[in-house]
C-alpha cells in the first residue's frame, strides 16, 4: 500500500471518529469503518488509472486557474444582467455551436465542460466526437469568446505535464 492510500486511510478514520461522535456504538463503528475502506479501495483503483503524481502537479496549478474563472464569472455574470435589465441595447441571441478543445485528459476535458457550465450564460451540452463541444449560448458574443480560445489554453496549460 503507498504512503499516499495508508495516510488517506489513517486521515478518513480520524476525520470520521471526530464528525461522527459515536465511540461506543458497535454498529455505527462497523458501518464507519466498511465506509472508509470502501472509499480507501476506490481511491486505489483510481489512483493505478490516474496516477496521483500528474493530478498533484495540476493541483498546485488550480488556485490560479480558479481565481482567472472567478474573475470571468464576474464580467460573464454582469454581461447576463445587461441582457435581462436592458433587452434593447443588449439584446439575447441564443446560439448554439461546437466548439473545439485541446485536452488531452478526462481531468483536462471535464475541468473545460465544467468551467464553461459555471459562467454564466453558457452551457455544455454535449462532448462531440474529435474533441469538440457543443456549446448553448445566450449571446453570439459567449460563443465568440470561446472560440477566442482563453479559457480553453487556460485548462490546456493546467493539465500540461511540467518537469
Amino acid at each position: 500500500m503507498s504512503s499516499y492510500l495508508r495516510f488517506l486511510l489513517i486521515g478518513l478514520v480520524v476525520f470520521w471518529l471526530l464528525l461522527s461522535g459515536f465511540w461506543d456504538n458497535t454498529l455505527l463503528l462497523v458501518l464507519g469503518a466498511a465506509s472508509v475502506l470502501l472509499v480507501t479501495y476506490l481511491a486505489f483503483r483510481i489512483e493505478r488509472v490516474y496516477p496521483l503524481l500528474s493530478l498533484t502537479r495540476m493541483l498546485y496549478r488550480l488556485p490560479q486557474y480558479t481565481a482567472w474563472l472567478f474573475l470571468e464569472v464576474i464580467k460573464t455574470n454582469v454581461d447576463v444582467v445587461k441582457c435581462i435589465w436592458l433587452p434593447g441595447r443588449y439584446p439575447i441571441s441564443p446560439a448554439l455551436a461546437i466548439v473545439p478543445m485541446t485536452q488531452q485528459t478526462r481531468v483536462g476535458k471535464t475541468i473545460y465542460a465544467n468551467s464553461i457550465t459555471l459562467t454564466p450564460g453558457t452551457v455544455t451540452v454535449r462532448l462531440e466526437q474529435g474533441g469538440h463541444l457543443l456549446v448553448h449560448a445566450l449571446t453570439e458574443e459567449g460563443i465568440v469568446d470561446l472560440r477566442a480560445g482563453a479559457m480553453d489554453l487556460r485548462v490546456t496549460e493546467l493539465e500540461e505535464k511540467r518537469s
